[in-house]
């Protein structure tokens, strides 16, 4: 995982626990904690989602540029070695 993942998951983390502590804490029936944490729940699942979708997108823009950038340097090579046995 690199470090933008890591710090990604890491802010993840700390806001679940944040979200669990303070709903927790706050004086209310059982039934309105558990409502109030599948609701902070689902928002933090669409959230990662979100991050998780955007990470792949990136990646997937990273790997085209990485084989169209290889693509040029095989033509390259191609050229050099073609003129250089001239």
């Amino acid at each position: 995982m690199n470090n933008s993942g890591k710090v990604l998951f890491a802010a993840l983390v700390g806001a679940a626990a944040g979200v669990i502590a303070g709903v927790l804490l706050a004086p209310a029936s059982g039934e309105e904690t558990r409502k109030s944490l599948e609701k902070e729940a689902k928002k933090l699942k669409k959230s990662l989602e979100d991050k998780i979708d955007d990470l792949k997108e990136s990646g997937k823009e990273k790997l085209e540029e990485m084989r169209d950038s290889g693509k040029a340097k095989i033509e390259e090579m191609k050229d050099y070695a073609s003129k250089a046995t001239k």
